[in-house]
């Protein structure tokens, strides 16, 4: 059957992938514009299959279809409209027009709970009974005919998004595939709906959330679970709006025993208790609250309203201690041998396999009530008392206490609210730095400052790394498999990407990238690539090696790659992300442990970046991150006798002092990508045009602060001036302006020191000769702007051809006509060889010129082009050693080779 999905979510996209597993033919996939750059699941799905996909931002305007729409989906000849979860109003041109008509999906049992928050409802109401319908389409009443129902129960402390993953997402996916199966067998009912016990009630919004405690405790307590976790159910309360969130009636044994909590309008004040926040409703009944938001956002565990954070045991309640005595009967069911089960048993120790985490997830979801656990949880806690604890925890919802307060620095920025730490992280924890040292980040865009960010000490450093060296010896990263360390990496991926938005916001605040190649580029290719080395952490296999036989005897000989130990990082600010994900990425897949040093001047998305990891549930320790100075932070990770491995980005001098550093402290391993002065060859026979684009981009992008850019262009004397002319003119077409507008092209410089440096440069390049065509100037505003640079008649022996810029300055060189060789010995004429571009339409020039140019990477007919499976590192003083690509792994491992006599 041809068929026309129109909706949205993860649950659209399920519901669409199951039609095709079935056999239907989408014809086309209609849903929402993508928003803040980022498609929606079911659009995404249907491209990556080839499917239409249309995003109208509407069907209809002032009460009438939009003719156009209609035509383009007429245009399709879709025999049925599935609306699996769709937030736009269909016209009933659209509704009507199948042969089959359309079916629409409603988490509710209708008629009961017409209307958009049917689920919310359900709850709020105290329903006994929930599920879903599917019926013929209407004109947004949700009055059509029934088609399908199906009912579940409504657990006591169901929320919405408990009982939404327990029942209305998984057979609600069914139950659209079911009714599609019935139509195309022409089995499908059409119910008529009754009007008995028919209600509609309006979408829950905050301002209508408020709570009203002239009410029986189970009514308050359905008000705050029906708006969990949105809108979230409110109160005024201490001087601020309190949210509620994860509330139970579940109270038996517990003793509201802690700090009054005063409560307008509530019959009595609630009290602050170990277990959480206790309210009481009119008829004198407890219910307990386990989280409150505060007016800021702030989400704590409620029993630390009033900063009685405590990270010792918890005390178990009469109700934990029973589900503790069952989780101790599943521990004796899976480990038979075991006499005994006690608070020391090790799940590991007493003969457990992987098979056997699996069995206890799912034993523990039987026991407690559907509660969720990953694997890792369980590699994170293996003996018996810990297990508990972190079950606790979990169950009273305020498990995330175990990651530790984090002082945030809040902005409201991008029409996002920012929650950046500014502490340095150390085994887990943001701390201050050795005697409470701080430095101000500055935002480029108006030299503002931004914050306060610790600055590490020597002694921070050493702490750092003992944190890190502990992690790799003892802690549970060296325990897990690869596959787990793997899912680990794939999950801060995911995190990461859910965050892509707040990251680039403060690339953009602290490194002054355009935000939108930030989400492209610095917070897109950083997600990739922890994707893309998150896939090899099973795949780092050694080698049989035939060797000579001892007769009678034979050898086997095998190699095995190993993690080197603890890794120290020295990040570069031009792409602080990106750079920190390149090297942090393949460091962790490998299995080694990592303190980062991000650059000083842009430290706040390798704190966000930190967080995260601890979001991840990546080992305390594992990841380590300290802002501060080259000279110190940097030298005590090059000195240091634990560190087994520095890998730098950064300028030439530094990085041979870097090197000499590990060879006299410890010789550990090193790489280095150091400076550039990449050469790019424009040859008369190119594609004119697409060599301007890619050559603007070559010298432009991101502000010229790339490590590959083209530091000098060698263009052929007969399409010279012509060349020139059009860059110009590009150049005039570029927008300067604010980072965080989406279509400013160019930002500020990365810092004000960066700025002044150009400023030298471009000064000298007028001294020595060379014209300068347009640019060479600050940009008269406040912050860090410098104008887009071009100079020609660029002589060899010039400084501004010899060294590197790191800015939007492009050196243009003419060439004679047809002198290949003479050319290629110009461009090797440099001690740097980081990467190098070519474009011509001769292949076989092409080839030549790419065997000839001495650098890392050569770019034919473009530029710029870097992925996260291809090689990429220097040659000469550009360094050596690779990021990304398979060949990075080996940077953070070693070889043993292992010999065996039989």
């Amino acid at each position: 059957m041809k068929i026309a999905v129109i909706g949205q979510s993860l649950f659209g996209q399920e519901v669409y992938c199951h039609l095709r597993e079935e056999g239907h033919e989408v014809v086309g996939v209609f849903t929402v514009p993508d928003k803040h750059g980022k498609a929606d699941p079911l659009g995404l799905k249907a491209e990556q299959d080839g499917v239409p996909v249309f995003k109208f931002p509407r069907w209809r305007a002032k009460g009438r279809a939009l003719p156009d729409v209609v035509a383009q989906y007429r245009a399709l000849g879709a025999e049925l409209n599935v609306l699996p979860f769709c937030s736009q109003f269909i016209p009933m041109e659209v509704i009507s027009a199948p042969r089959h008509g359309s079916i629409i999906y409603h988490p509710s049992l209708l008629p009961r709970h017409r209307g958009a928050s049917a689920i919310n409802w359900t709850l709020i109401h105290g329903d006994k009974k929930g599920g879903f319908t599917i019926f013929w389409a209407d004109d947004g009443l949700d009055t059509g005919d029934l088609l399908l129902q199906k009912e579940c129960e409504v657990l006591p402390d169901d929320t919405v998004s408990s009982l939404y993953n327990r029942f209305l997402f998984p057979e609600g996916v069914k139950g659209m595939v079911q009714a599609v199966k019935l139509i195309s067998e022409g089995k499908a009912p059409r119910l008529p709906q009754p009007e008995e016990g028919a209600t509609y009630e309006g979408i829950q919004r905050k301002e209508t959330a408020r709570i009203d405690w002239d009410q029986p405790a189970e009514a308050i307590h359905n008000w705050i679970r029906g708006n969990d976790k949105v809108p979230g159910a409110w109160t005024e309360a201490c001087g601020q709006k309190l949210t509620f969130f994860n509330s139970t009636l579940s109270t038996a044994g517990l003793e509201p025993e802690g700090e009054d909590l005063p409560i307008p309008g509530a019959h009595r004040p609630g009290v602050v208790t170990k277990a959480g926040l206790v309210l009481f409703g009119n008829d004198g009944r407890m219910l307990l609250v386990k989280n409150i938001q505060l007016e800021d956002g702030k989400m704590i565990p409620a029993a630390h309203f009033f900063g009685r954070a405590d990270s010792s045991a918890l005390e178990l309640t009469e109700e934990e201690l029973g589900t503790a005595e069952a989780v101790r009967g599943a521990w004796k069911r899976i480990l038979p041998s075991v006499p005994e089960v006690d608070e020391s048993t090790d799940f590991f120790k007493s003969g457990a396999a992987s098979v056997d985490v699996v069995r206890l997830v799912e034993e523990v979801k039987e026991l407690c009530e559907g509660l969720e656990l990953e694997n890792e949880d369980v590699y994170m806690a293996t003996t018996f008392g810990d297990f508990i604890q972190l079950l606790a925890r979990r169950l009273r919802g305020d498990d995330k206490d175990t990651e530790g307060p984090i002082d945030y620095v809040e902005k409201a920025v991008n029409k996002l609210t920012l929650r950046m730490p500014h502490q340095l992280f150390i085994g887990g924890a943001f701390v201050d730095a050795e005697g409470g040292k701080t430095y101000e980040t500055i935002n480029p865009t108006d030299g503002s400052v931004l914050c306060q960010v610790s600055l590490a000490q020597v002694s921070d450093v050493d702490k750092a790394v003992a944190a890190a060296k502990d992690a790799f010896e003892n802690s549970l990263w060296g325990k897990i498999s690869a596959r787990d360390r793997g899912r680990l990496l794939y999950r801060l991926a995911e995190l990461m990407e859910q965050h892509q938005e707040e990251l680039a916001t403060i690339e953009a605040l602290d490194a002054g990238a355009v935000y939108t190649l930030a989400l492209k580029t610095h917070v897109g290719m950083s997600v990739q690539t922890f994707r893309y080395f998150a896939g090899w952490c099973d795949k780092i296999q050694g080698s049989t090696i035939p060797i000579s036989q001892a007769r009678p005897n034979r050898n086997l000989t095998v190699t095995r790659r190993e993690p080197i130990g603890v890794c120290g990082i020295i990040i570069p600010w031009n792409y602080p992300l990106m750079m920190l994900s390149w090297k942090t990425a393949a460091c962790l897949a490998a299995g080694n442990t990592v303190v980062i040093k991000p650059a000083q001047v842009t430290p706040l998305t390798a704190l966000k970046f930190a967080e995260l990891t601890l979001k991840a549930g990546i080992p305390k320790g594992v990841v380590n991150v300290l802002p501060g100075s080259g000279s110190l932070v940097g030298q005590r990770l090059s000195d240091h006798p634990d560190v087994r491995k520095i890998g730098f980005t950064g300028s030439t001098e530094v990085g041979k002092h870097i090197m000499k550093s590990c060879a006299l402290s410890n010789v550990k391993k090193v790489s280095l990508e150091l400076g550039g002065k990449s050469p790019l060859l424009i040859f008369a026979d190119c594609d004119l045009g697409k060599a301007v684009q890619m050559g603007m981009s070559s010298v432009f992008f991101n502000k010229g602060e790339n490590c590959i850019a083209a530091g000098r262009l060698f263009v052929e004397d007969s399409i010279h001036d012509q060349f020139v002319r059009r860059v110009v003119e590009e150049v005039g077409k570029m927008k300067i302006g604010n980072p965080l507008d989406r279509d400013t092209d160019h930002g500020p410089q990365n810092h004000l020191a960066h700025l002044r440096k150009l400023l030298e440069f471009c000064q000298r390049g007028v001294e020595e000769g060379a014209t300068l065509v347009c640019g060479g100037k600050q940009v008269p505003r406040p912050g860090f702007f410098f104008e887009p640079t071009v100079f020609t008649d660029v002589q060899d022996h010039m400084f501004i051809a010899r060294e590197e810029s790191f800015g939007p300055v492009m050196i243009i060189s003419r060439f004679a006509n047809g002198d290949v060789d003479a050319v290629l010995t110009r461009a090797n004429a440099t001690e740097f060889g980081l990467a190098s571009g070519v474009f011509t339409r001769d292949i076989n020039k092409a080839l030549y010129i790419s065997d000839k140019l001495e650098a890392g990477t050569v770019f034919i007919n473009t530029y710029n082009k870097t992925d996260v499976a291809a090689p990429f590192g220097g040659f000469k003083q550009s360094g050596f050693g690779k990021d990304l690509g398979e060949a990075a792994l080996n940077e953070y491992l070693r070889v043993k080779t292992v010999t065996f006599e039989y």
